[in-house]
């Protein structure tokens, strides 16, 4: 995947979500919503973004720590949905 393809979805997550801190992770944006190629729509998730892949990490109904990963080359489209601001 040619580089400004990756930086692109590198600004999406910024943009949707907030410095986890202590860690290089991201936690989305409280109000906003994330879906990777018109799969599960993530919103209490933290993120980690990386040049191979983009990890999506929730906590199940269990207490267990779900992580899914997404080959970052193979990733079409990333949706965010948030409250529109009047």
């Amino acid at each position: 995947m040619p580089e400004t393809n990756y930086q692109a979805w590198e600004k999406v997550i910024e943009y949707a979500s907030v410095p986890l801190h202590g860690t290089m992770s991201r936690k989305i944006r409280k109000g906003v919503s994330l879906q990777v190629d018109e799969g599960k729509i993530y919103k209490d998730a933290v993120l980690f973004v990386s040049d191979l892949f983009l990890r999506v990490t929730e906590d199940s109904e269990n207490g267990e720590a779900i992580n899914t990963y997404y080959d970052i080359n193979r990733i079409s489209s990333i949706r965010t949905y948030s409250v529109k601001e009047s």
